[in-house]
């Protein structure tokens, strides 16, 4: 039994995830900035160092140390890129990017005196394509990416793997609030019809990824992007 922590974790992507790994017999703590009130969620901002460090020092008094962590924590930001007022571009940066790199930093340490380690940053298919309107999200999203790969070269000879999951065309709140705001360009179900699979992903299928990915078995395998998607992107 191992320890994990997953950001983002009280709802969507991030709740499928935490679910998934105490499945696989983990013992899982989630900071969530809204957490859904389990025993093991932490009410934390991963753009607060000092909430983050907090938490970490509760799971250690509980669980002890972690060596697996899930970045799911995330926030969308839709803006016209001229509209885009630089607050608006700081918050995007600040809990999508800066965020994993508080929560990594704060919980790595764990890993090298393990000597195993698992890591997956959550990211965004848009990484891939692009995406109107989220010029900030789809920056921050792709650094995530980036991060994953150089932290995969630096700690690898420690027995720590990072890798990177974009999920595309999930059903979660926040692709029904972007349908609601008319910013899918076009509907759901229009969107399924050019999805290969014919279906919008399910936070359990990125769980699915991240279940392995924080496995044994996928011991050799770091800095890689595993995109789960549908076919949309390939």
């Amino acid at each position: 039994m191992r320890t994990a922590v997953v950001t983002g974790g009280g709802s969507g992507i991030g709740q499928a995830v935490a679910e998934r790994l105490r499945k696989d017999g983990h013992q899982v703590a989630v900071f969530d900035i809204r957490p859904s009130g389990g025993e093991l969620e932490f009410a934390v901002d991963v753009t607060d160092r000092a909430q983050i460090d907090d938490a970490v020092a509760q799971v250690h008094d509980r669980l002890g140390p972690v060596t697996i962590l899930v970045n799911g924590a995330g926030v969308e930001v839709y803006r016209r890129f001229l509209n885009l007022s630089f607050e608006d571009w700081n918050r995007a940066i600040d809990v999508n990017l800066h965020g994993v790199f508080h929560c990594t930093q704060a919980i790595l340490p764990d890993m090298l005196d393990a000597g195993w380690g698992r890591i997956v940053n959550i990211s965004s298919s848009s990484t891939h394509s692009g995406q109107p309107f989220m010029s900030a999200y789809v920056a921050a999203k792709t650094g995530v990416n980036g991060l994953a790969k150089s932290l995969a070269l630096e700690y690898g000879p420690s027995g720590v793997t990072v890798n990177a999951v974009p999920p595309g065309f999930v059903d979660t709140p926040m692709l029904r609030r972007a349908e609601g705001k008319g910013l899918l360009g076009g509907t759901i179900d229009e969107h399924i019809q050019r999805t290969p699979v014919r279906r919008a992903g399910r936070p359990e299928d990125i769980a699915a990824a991240c279940s392995f990915l924080t496995s044994d078995e996928a011991g050799y395998i770091t800095g890689q992007i595993l995109g789960v998607n549908g076919g949309r992107n390939t």
